[in-house]
C-alpha cells in the first residue's frame, strides 16, 4: 500500500504542478488532468488493490465511444478493487498523447491502456516505456503497426465490421444504386482500415458505386454540414450511405430526419452507421436509418485493465497470441433489445480464455 499512496501523492502533486506552471500544454489539457487526477483519487483506493501494479488508461481526446470504454474501466475498477488512473487528453495528436503518457509514467504508472493517435508514431513512445522502463502497454480500440512492443491489442476488427455493414446495406439496396462513404478523422487509425472495408466491399457489386466520400469528421455537427451539403450536391441520386464512426453516424441520423420532414418516404436512402448513441437507436426505431453495428465499447475496457492486471502477476503473452476481437453486433429493429446481452456474452467468454488462449504463467 505504501507504493500505492505515493503514486496517488505524485499523481496529485503533478497535477497541481501543472495547473500551476507553462509547459507547453494548453490549459484545457492541463485542467482535464487535473480534474481526471483528483476524480481517479478521491473514488478509488481500495484497501486490497494490488500493491504493485499501477494501471492507468489513457484516451487521447474526448469522444463519445471514449465514454462508453471507461464504463468498462469503471466495472472494472468496482470488481476487482484495483485502482486505474483515467485521464482523457485534449487533441488526436502524438506528441501530445507522448506527453501526456510520459507524464503518467512519471507518476508511477506501470501499466498502461491506451488508445493511440498514430499506428506508427506510438510504436516509438512504447519501445521507449516498455524495453527500457518496464511498462505494459495494452492498445484498446485500434491497434499500432507491427513490429510492436504493446503486449495486446483489445478492439472492433474494424475493417471487417465496416466491410460486414456496407455488405448489409448494399443487400437492403437490392445490390444496386449509389452509395455516400462518411468518414471521421483519417488521422485515426481506425478510419484508414475503415475506408478500405467499405471500398472492398463496395467493389465486389458490380451495380454499386460509393458516389462520394466525405471526410474530416470530429463532431456532430461537421458531420451534419458534410452530409447536408453531399445530399443536395447529389440530389436524388444516392441510394444507400454508410457512416462508420460515432460523430458521423450521430449526423447522419439528425440530417435524414430532416430530410424525410420535408422530402417524405418518396425516396428511401437506406443507411447504416455505427455505435448506439441513443439518438441513433431512437432513428431505428422511427425508421429512419435502417442498423448500426454495435461496438464492445465496455469491453474494450475492461477486458484491457485485465490483461494488464494479469501481465502485473507475471503472466507472460502466449506465443502469437496478440490481437483481441472484441466481437460486433448489426442492430436492426428486430435485435434492439438483445444485442447489449450478446456483446456481454462476448466479453465474458474472452475474459474467461485469457489465462488459457492468451496468457500463461
Amino acid at each position: 500500500m505504501k507504493r500505492k499512496a505515493m503514486a496517488i501523492l505524485l499523481s496529485l502533486i503533478m497535477a497541481v504542478g501543472m495547473a500551476g506552471c507553462s509547459n507547453g500544454s494548453s490549459s484545457e489539457d492541463t485542467e482535464t488532468s487535473t480534474e481526471t487526477a483528483a476524480e481517479t483519487t478521491a473514488e478509488t483506493t481500495p484497501e486490497d488493490a494490488d500493491s504493485d501494479t499501477v494501471i492507468a488508461w489513457y484516451a487521447p481526446a474526448p469522444h463519445s465511444y471514449f465514454d462508453e470504454v471507461k464504463t468498462g474501466v469503471e466495472q472494472f475498477m468496482e470488481d476487482t478493487g484495483m485502482e486505474v488512473i483515467v485521464q482523457i487528453g485534449a487533441d488526436w495528436t502524438q506528441a501530445s498523447e507522448n506527453e501526456k503518457v510520459e507524464a503518467l509514467i512519471a507518476q508511477g504508472v506501470n501499466a498502461i491502456a491506451i488508445y493511440p493517435c498514430d499506428a506508427s508514431g506510438a510504436n516509438g513512445l512504447y519501445e521507449e516505456i516498455t524495453e527500457k522502463m518496464g511498462v505494459n502497454v495494452v492498445n484498446f480500440g485500434t491497434d499500432t503497426d507491427d513490429p510492436t512492443t504493446a503486449s495486446f491489442a483489445v478492439a472492433t476488427d474494424v475493417k471487417q465490421a465496416a466491410y460486414d455493414a456496407t455488405v448489409a446495406l448494399i443487400e437492403m439496396m437490392g445490390e444496386e444504386g449509389s452509395i455516400l462513404n462518411v468518414l471521421e478523422v483519417l488521422e485515426d487509425p481506425n478510419t484508414a482500415l475503415r475506408k478500405e472495408g467499405v471500398e472492398e466491399a463496395a467493389a465486389n457489386y458490380p451495380n454499386v458505386e460509393i458516389i462520394q466520400e466525405i471526410a474530416g469528421i470530429q463532431t456532430q455537427e461537421e458531420a451534419v454540414s458534410k452530409i447536408e451539403s453531399a445530399l443536395s450536391a447529389n440530389a436524388g441520386k444516392i441510394d444507400g450511405m454508410i457512416c462508420t464512426g460515432m460523430e458521423a453516424t450521430v449526423g447522419m441520423s439528425q440530417i435524414l430526419s430532416d430530410y424525410y420532414e420535408k422530402q417524405g418516404d418518396e425516396k428511401h436512402i437506406y443507411a447504416v452507421g455505427i455505435d448506439t448513441d441513443s439518438g441513433v437507436m431512437n432513428a431505428i426505431e422511427e425508421g429512419i436509418i435502417d442498423a448500426t453495428i454495435a461496438q464492445n465499447s465496455t469491453g474494450h475496457g475492461y477486458i484491457s485493465c485485465m490483461l494488464l492486471k494479469y501481465l502485473g502477476e507475471d503472466y507472460q503473452v502466449k506465443e502469437d497470441a496478440y490481437f483481441i476481437d472484441s466481437g460486433n453486433v448489426l442492430v436492426t429493429i428486430d435485435n434492439m433489445d438483445s444485442y447489449e446481452q450478446n456483446l456481454e456474452e462476448v466479453t465474458q467468454d474472452i475474459l474467461g480464455r485469457l489465462t488459457t488462449d492468451y496468457l500463461e504463467k
